[in-house]
């Protein structure tokens, strides 16, 4: 069974002058403005690293609690920052490095029982995965209108 999710973009205008609002499907996001200025100027909005940065540090925090209970732990907190690095490669961009900040609450727990379960969250979230590349078929259907 595969679950599927879907968030949406539109943009409009040229790369440094342009704008764009991005929605999830749940509307969480309903069409939150991002644009050139929000991902290169530290102008207030939304870019796509910090959405993946969210992306991620959510994904690792529910892996980490299912990790934990499979131990009989169950966190009390676990709060995630996930710091997305992008860097000019050749002609473009590129993400060359994620950063994961973990601080957890588990009574009961010792410190090796709990980098063990970190480590393994770490290589077993989803999005960790996706970064890695190969693991993820991308599919495309393209029409131009």
């Amino acid at each position: 069974m595969a679950i599927k999710k879907f968030g949406t973009a539109h943009w409009a205008g040229d790369l440094q002058t342009g704008k764009g609002q991005v929605s999830t499907e749940s509307t969480v996001l309903d069409n939150t403005p991002y644009g050139f200025n929000t991902r290169f100027e530290d102008e207030p909005g939304s870019n796509p690293e910090e959405l993946v940065g969210a992306a991620h540090a959510a994904c690792y925090s529910m892996a980490l609690s299912m990790i934990l209970g499979q131990h009989d732990a169950t966190a009390d907190a676990i709060d995630t920052k996930a710091t997305v690095s992008l860097e000019k490669d050749g002609d473009g961009f590129s993400v060359t490095k994620v950063h994961l900040e973990v601080k957890a609450s588990v009574p009961g727990l010792d410190e090796a029982k709990f980098m063990e379960a970190a480590n393994a969250a770490k290589e077993g979230c989803p999005i960790s995965k996706l970064y890695k590349g190969g693991t993820a078929e991308i599919t495309m259907d393209a029409a131009l209108v």
